[in-house]
């Protein structure tokens, strides 16, 4: 299974967008951690949405959606719709 997922800085309320094989309570964790540059500068991060894939290609595609102009427009809309 893979995940694309939205956390949510508690520091300066910036949304992170990513795609993972893990459990994405697991991955928001490892960014908690400092697993990546973007993530030390902006953690505590707080997993506020994910959505699954059977396949690989799909979930990295639909990441690459939310990174574009009309899917960050997509993006706030499902972050505005969870009240986060």
């Amino acid at each position: 299974m893979y995940y694309v997922y939205f956390a949510k800085s508690l520091k300066n309320r910036k949304v992170y967008v990513g795609y993972t094989s893990k459990e994405p309570f697991t991955r928001v964790s490892e960014h908690n951690h400092g697993s990546n540059k973007w993530s030390q500068n902006n953690k505590p991060l707080k997993l506020i949405y994910h959505e699954s894939f059977v396949c690989k290609e799909d979930a990295q595609q639909r990441e690459r959606f939310f990174k574009t102009g009309v899917g960050k427009k997509i993006k706030l809309a499902i972050i505005d719709s969870l009240g986060s």
